[in-house]
């Protein structure tokens, strides 16, 4: 098995633990090593399961090892990548749930969660590290870029593109063919029915700008 780390001890790397331990039912494939925080408070703190092994510049120490960013915020998960990029032992890889359900022609980058329950029609693009939380639907020809989180229960129509760094609220949904600009918002339960061309946050139905 290869070792892994989950970035972030908070409430969705607890999340990522049980997405890695339901793949490991299905195959042996991941030894979870514990999770990684700065959070000096909780170093050394059993988790779940698992233990706060260190902090993010730890990781230089160990050798060989995968890790996946268990944190939901788009600006912060981008900052971590780069940090990360810094070591050459450090390793990124796609973590999908055996229940999702991935259509042909699906194109995924990586450092990506897709979690359970979640439909990927055919054609849609999944850039990097790209977080798709619990039952969400991702139509055709879609194209998610970098650092998006998709939060549950999100539905996204056919030929929806979305700019890096957007954080896409609980239940909300797009129609089909619109574009959002990158660095948005998009509160729970909104409908968007227009292209989105400024960043910022939008809410309501239909969708509409409340904050720069």
């Amino acid at each position: 098995m290869k070792n892994i780390a989950i970035i972030g001890a908070g409430s969705f790397g607890r999340e990522v633990a049980w997405l890695i331990e339901d793949i490991n039912k299905k195959k042996k494939e991941w030894n979870i090593v514990g999770f990684i925080d700065d959070n000096e408070e909780i170093q050394g703190k059993v988790i779940n399961g698992y233990k706060v092994i260190g902090n993010i510049d730890s990781l230089k120490d160990h050798g060989e090892i995968y890790v996946s960013i268990g944190l939901g915020t788009p600006n912060v998960k981008e900052k971590i990548v780069n940090r990360l990029r810094q070591f050459q032992n450090v390793k990124f890889t796609n973590l999908i749930h055996p229940s999702a359900i991935i259509a042909p022609y699906v194109s995924l980058g990586i450092g990506n969660i897709i979690c359970a329950g979640n439909i990927l029609a055919v054609n849609a693009r999944i850039e990097n590290f790209v977080t798709i939380n619990l039952k969400c639907t991702i139509g055709h020809d879609v194209i998610l870029n970098d650092f998006i989180t998709v939060a549950p229960g999100v539905n996204l129509s056919g030929f929806v593109t979305v700019g890096k760094k957007t954080d896409i609220g609980t239940n909300s949904c797009c129609i089909q063919g619109i574009n959002i600009v990158e660095n948005t918002i998009i509160g729970a339960g909104s409908v968007v029915v227009r292209d989105i061309t400024e960043p910022g946050t939008y809410v309501g139905v239909p969708a509409r700008k409340v904050f720069n």
